[in-house]
């Protein structure tokens, strides 16, 4: 029996549109995850970059479940002593919701170069207004 293996030429890629409206925070970016490392797809390779471009549209109405608004905290350190910097979901949400939903699917990606190329095809928007009318992205509803 053989085995077909994806390669750079044969990958197909398409635009989807995912609407965060009302939908967690984390299975929105779980699908969205998946459709960027291709997983959905039936010629999905492990090693090879064969995922499609998303757009996740309404970030900003992502809902955080249970206490997560108050307890969770986005964390980065310069690399300096007392160079830790805190912000609480909730203000980040409100602030920047486009960068709490681009972290929860970089979370979910690979930790290498793939993964790093994968997440330059991730577009994430405040609101339902997009600028990618052209490439005619498909609404994911399944």
């Amino acid at each position: 029996m053989s085995t077909t293996m994806a390669t750079k030429e044969t990958i197909e890629r398409k635009w989807y549109i995912l609407d965060a409206a009302g939908k967690p925070l984390g299975k929105t970016a779980a699908l969205a995850a998946d459709l960027l490392r291709g997983k959905l797809k039936p010629i999905y390779t492990p090693h090879v970059d064969c995922g499609d471009f998303v757009i996740i549209l309404n970030a900003e109405q992502a809902v955080l479940t249970g206490k997560k608004l108050e307890q969770k905290y986005y964390r980065r350190h310069s690399g300096w002593i007392g160079g830790l910097k805190e912000v609480k979901y909730k203000d980040l949400m409100a602030k920047r919701p486009e960068l709490a939903m681009n972290l929860a699917v970089k979370g979910m990606l690979q930790k290498n170069k793939l993964g790093a190329d994968q997440l330059t095809r991730l577009r994430v928007y405040r609101g339902a207004e997009h600028k990618h009318a052209a490439q005619k992205p498909e609404v994911w509803d399944r």
